[in-house]
């Protein structure tokens, strides 16, 4: 039987399929000089060919780089050896809920949901460090030294004579930054839906740059808008100029397709259901108008004609204008009473947009006024008052503004914030879903940064920043649903499905494996049959089985039961997503039960069988039970 990995996906392989999809012709076979298997490998001469003239040449390209970048590139492919161990003692509803809540580097997490979690997420919203000039907390590998800084960058030679003088002390900073984030996008971009969106919030000291990260990652045309937020609403007479905006930058997954929309439009608010009525009752309920023109430079000459209404009259197009529709789809439109004239027929035509059509709405734009979506102040006040009268955290952005950014993008999927500080992404799901119905799913990451002793957060009793976003999301979600309960009664009554508030709880670790498990050639086969065990001794089933599903990609959110059969005890993932068993010496009743349930998956822990004969035997009985060929038998069912 073969091993689960238990190793994230290498991004290099994830390109070669990619690549592999699009041009296999340019493909070959290598022998591998490490293992001596023969492997698929690229022709870059036949890509050349193939590209044609469509091929970099010389020095001068235009390309945004900056010392580290190409170890950040390799760092995102790179795969790791982690897991995350669950914690259901700090989770809130541990059996139904569907959201996670996940505590380490977000660049490993980002990773080991990769198996699991490529192309299912249909929005993320982060919030990374600004980077005023302080160092990160996060333990990549690109921090540099000044000297290291001044090598790499080309200011002194390696005797440490200086070329040019630097003025721009703190230039590594902005080096470190960009390998910081551009990692990270790299790899959360593959989560993403095809028609996924991600807001990302930023100012003025890595605005430019992060535009310039972003078109490289997701592509010039995937871009979106730039958001204005209106994050406070007094002038700070301290400042040189008062700052009372940041910006959230916008991507999407997928460059625009024969001009689909990739934003939701938002909900009508009270001033635009004002400009509907109903004067002519049309049957098919409110409308307003819009002139029936548009501009002349954007038409075709099939726009270009005299307009004649029903009653007769023409109407001319005014100087530098086009019909909105050509002349046949302009007489269809008239003929359905789709074109407005006036109450007495010799009005300037103008087109119906009903309040009950399918794309009803309101565009976004690009201003995110404060009294919309609230300001950083106010966050930090509700927060404040959230956690009865204690400031805990002192840049948590205001839910509001993150719920304004879910209307335009999402209702029924799984939201991500790798930046998740005070889980105001949180807060926001589970409010917008009590409001709209929602069936919105978040995952939050976040490293469990320490807080300063002399802080108000930690004499409250929180000593890191992962602490305050977990009981944030435990009191907003104990206020909503109270908040609910008054306007609705009894949501757990009758059919109503409750709302979720809840989460699981899982921390980055390093493998469930020993290190035997990956590199056995560096071992004596004396020491390998000294080995009891190829698991470490603090990880239990529960460990266990997380680890294979996120190997296996199974979703950390799906509903798991035990089930004891002649005293092992078989774990049961989704009614047979993936089926497991720990115990050793697995009995044939065991096998038996595990093969009714006619699973997708089996994941068996080696020591299950003693003998080479129970493994042959394993797969007679899974064979005769499933129908599965022995092939079948060999990809389906995997030991650990």
């Amino acid at each position: 039987m073969e091993h689960l990995k238990q190793e994230t996906v290498s991004g290099a392989q994830l390109n070669m399929d990619a690549l592999y999809q699009i041009c296999p012709q340019c493909f070959t076979e290598s022998k591998d000089p490490k293992t001596g298997e023969v492997k698929h490998t690229v022709d870059f001469e036949k890509l050349r060919l193939l590209l044609g003239d469509n091929v970099a040449e010389g020095d001068e390209r235009y390309d945004f780089t900056w010392v580290g970048k190409r170890a950040a590139l390799q760092e995102a492919a790179k795969p790791i050896r982690k897991t995350l161990r669950p914690c259901p003692e700090e989770s809130v509803d541990w059996e139904n809920t569907k959201n996670l809540y996940i505590e380490g580097d977000n660049l490993e997490v980002l990773k080991l949901l990769q198996n699991s979690y490529m192309g299912k997420v249909k929005m993320i919203y982060i919030d990374p460090p600004y980077n005023t000039g302080n160092d990160f907390v996060y333990q990549d590998d690109f921090h540099q030294t000044k000297q290291d800084y001044d090598l790499f960058s080309g200011d002194v030679n390696e005797e440490g004579e200086r070329f040019v003088k630097n003025t721009e002390s703190n230039g590594r900073f902005h080096s470190d930054w960009c390998s910081m984030i551009y990692s990270r996008l790299m790899v959360a971009r593959s989560l993403l839906t095809y028609d996924g969106l991600i807001f990302i919030s930023i100012d003025d000291h890595e605005q430019r740059n992060l535009k310039i990260i972003c078109d490289e990652i997701f592509g010039e045309n995937s871009f979106v808008a730039q958001f204005i937020w209106e994050k406070r609403l007094n002038r700070e007479n301290r400042k040189e100029v008062s700052v009372r905006h940041d910006y959230i930058l916008c991507y999407s997954k997928q460059e625009v397709i024969d001009g689909t929309r990739r934003v939701c439009q938002l909900p009508m608010n009270e001033k635009a259901l004002a400009n509907y009525g109903n004067p002519d009752n049309d049957p098919r309920g409110p409308w307003k108008s819009d002139p029936a023109h548009a501009q002349g430079g954007h038409g075709t000459p099939s726009q270009f004609y005299t307009l004649i209404a029903p009653n007769g009259k023409k109407h001319e197009l005014p100087s530098g204008r086009c019909w909105l529709y050509t002349q046949k789809e302009m007489e269809k439109a008239i003929s359905e009473n789709r074109i407005w004239f006036g109450q007495d027929g010799n009005g300037v035509p103008r087109v119906k947009t009903y309040l009950y059509a399918k794309d009803r709405g309101l565009t976004p734009e690009t201003i995110l006024f404060a009294k919309e979506v609230s300001t950083n102040e106010n966050a930090k006040n509700d927060l404040k008052e959230l956690f009865g009268g204690k400031a805990v955290f002192d840049t948590p952005k205001p839910y509001e503004l993150i719920e304004h950014l879910l209307k335009i993008s999402s209702k029924e999927d799984i939201i991500a914030d790798f930046f998740s500080g005070a889980s105001s992404t949180a807060h926001a799901v589970m409010h917008l879903n009590a409001e709209d119905g929602g069936t919105r799913k978040f995952i939050m990451v976040q490293w469990p940064e320490k807080c300063e002793e002399s802080s108000e957060a930690y004499k409250a009793g929180y000593k890191n920043i992962c602490e305050i976003g977990k009981e944030r999301i435990r009191r907003a979600g104990k206020k909503i649903l109270e908040e609910q309960k008054a306007k609705q009664g009894d949501l757990f009554s009758g059919d109503q499905k409750p709302l979720d508030v809840g989460f699981r709880v899982f921390k980055c670790a390093d493998s469930n494996m020993k290190d035997v498990y990956y590199t056995p050639a560096e071992y004596s086969q004396e020491l390998l049959l000294n080995l009891e065990d190829n698991i470490k001794e603090d990880r239990n089933d529960l460990d266990l089985l997380f680890g294979c599903m996120l190997d296996w990609g199974v979703t950390l959110d799906l509903p798991m039961r035990t089930e004891k059969v002649d005293g092992v005890t078989i774990h049961i993932v989704n009614d047979g997503d993936l089926v497991a068993c720990f115990d050793h010496n697995i009995p044939e009743t065991a096998i038996d039960y595990i093969a009714s349930l006619l699973p997708m998956r089996v994941v068996l822990r080696d020591s299950c069988f003693s003998e080479a004969k129970e493994k042959m035997n394993f797969f007679e009985i899974f064979k005769q039970r499933t129908g599965w060929s022995e092939d079948e038998v060999k990809k389906n069912v995997k030991v650990i």
